[in-house]
């Protein structure tokens, strides 16, 4: 299988990050597509980032009313975090 430079270097990334070998997070991601089930790889996954999102929100605006300063360095922090793993767009990385 050959993939482009670009795929190749988020895809090491992403297995960076998930502590897996390259090769082992590519047979997951694959297996995961290939679901005898035909169910969507991601569907299962939706609702819990949805509650995630708005659990952080909550946090973030208490955060945001408390401590401005406290609320800018955690995103600072998660904006960090994202990068290193290749989970922020060139948009996100500004």
């Amino acid at each position: 299988m050959r993939v482009d430079a670009d795929l190749y270097q988020r895809l090491s990334r992403r297995a960076a990050g998930a502590d897996l070998s390259l090769s082992d997070f590519v047979r997951s991601v694959l297996t995961q597509a290939a679901d005898p089930g035909g169910r969507y790889i991601y569907s299962s996954q939706d609702e819990i980032l949805a509650t995630c999102i708005q659990i952080l929100s909550i946090v973030a605006t208490a955060t945001g009313q408390q401590s401005p300063k406290a609320l800018e360095q955690a995103k600072a922090g998660a904006r960090d975090m994202l990068l290193q793993r290749g989970l922020l767009g060139q948009e996100g990385a500004r």
